[in-house]
């Protein structure tokens, strides 16, 4: 019995050998893909940029002629509410780096929560403005431009909840186990910062 027992801890202490060298020569390469798939949505949004400053540089009247202003106050405050849930979602991050899962599932969710308010928010200008998809360049490029980022937002929202959803298990995200919750706030921040240049083209310049 004795015998038997000693080898069944060789042979655990071999397998975890085995993962431990197989973990090593396949490093993991998560984060990485993420940073690279933010760079390939970044150059879109720099595109649609660019295309946006060189029509407002070569057409004569920007907005053009009979254009309805753009509201300012909604606007602003979904900005403010948006640049928060960044700084809402680092807390989350921060307290299961401290092992605080319920911490982190309430930053969580008010993150998850202040993205949907500023998705209803757009949806709310949406229904008010006075313009339509193909009034004129400008309706037409903010649209786009304000759709495009709002697909962003939904997407983080759900990827929020998803993780939410993935922490019910215990023990699956901790110290040293926080892909999930660290990915998701890294493209949390990609949306505020995109966000922030959308504003300032098309409400401020």
């Amino acid at each position: 019995m004795e015998s038997q027992t000693i080898d069944t801890a060789k042979t655990e202490l071999n397998h975890h050998h085995t993962a431990v060298s197989h973990h090593e020569a396949h490093p993991d390469h998560r984060l990485f893909g993420l940073f690279m798939f933010l760079v390939a949505e970044g150059m879109i949004f720099m595109g649609l940029f660019g295309a946006y400053l060189v029509f407002r540089s070569t057409i004569p009247v920007w907005p053009p002629a009979g254009t309805p202003d753009l509201e300012l106050l909604l606007p602003t405050v979904n900005t403010s509410i948006l640049i928060a849930s960044s700084f809402v979602m680092h807390n989350a991050d921060t307290a299961i780096k401290k092992n605080d899962t319920k911490g982190m599932r309430i930053w969580l969710a008010i993150t998850a929560a202040m993205g949907a308010i500023f998705l209803a928010g757009q949806v709310y200008e949406y229904a008010h403005l006075e313009f339509g998809l193909t009034t004129n360049l400008f309706a037409s490029s903010f649209y786009v431009l304000t759709g495009f980022h709002g697909l962003h937002v939904t997407i983080g929202v759900l990827a929020i909840l998803a993780v939410l959803w993935r922490s019910r298990t215990p023990g699956h995200y901790s110290n040293e186990q926080r892909f999930g919750i660290e990915a998701a706030e890294i493209y949390w921040h990609f949306v505020d910062v995109i966000w922030i240049i959308l504003f300032g083209l098309l409400y401020l310049l």
